[in-house]
């Protein structure tokens, strides 16, 4: 692993569990998915948070919008504990990272592209 992709995910981390904490906390249950304006609001702050991420390190870009969908299952372990559904929620989790992948990924090759790099 490069210099650049510990801060990448370094990075990914801090941010990602900033924000699902902040949307558990605010989210009767503490889980981020049952947020009522989780479509409206919160997944649209996700998925540009995740074209930020992969803008800012464009190596690999498709995993940071991985891992911010991601941590949203340990942040609900922590402020929910672990229940039955918790692998229905993980399973959630990777689906919704599709797109955040593919926007991080696209964020990423935009950013090569318009600086010289592929």
């Amino acid at each position: 692993m490069t210099g650049n992709s510990i801060a990448a995910t370094a990075v990914t981390l801090k941010v990602g569990v900033v924000f699902w904490v902040l949307v558990a906390w605010r989210t009767p249950g503490g889980e981020p998915w049952d947020a009522p304006a989780f479509w409206t609001v919160v997944y649209p702050i996700a998925l540009a948070i995740a074209a930020v991420l992969g803008a800012c390190f464009p190596r690999k870009a498709w995993l940071w919008g991985l891992l911010l969908m991601a941590l949203q299952v340990p942040v609900v372990v922590v402020m929910s504990g672990v229940g039955p559904l918790l692998l229905a929620g993980l399973v959630y989790a990777l689906v919704l990272a599709l797109p955040a992948m593919a926007i991080a990924a696209a964020a990423g090759a935009l950013r090569r592209r318009l600086h010289g790099r592929g």
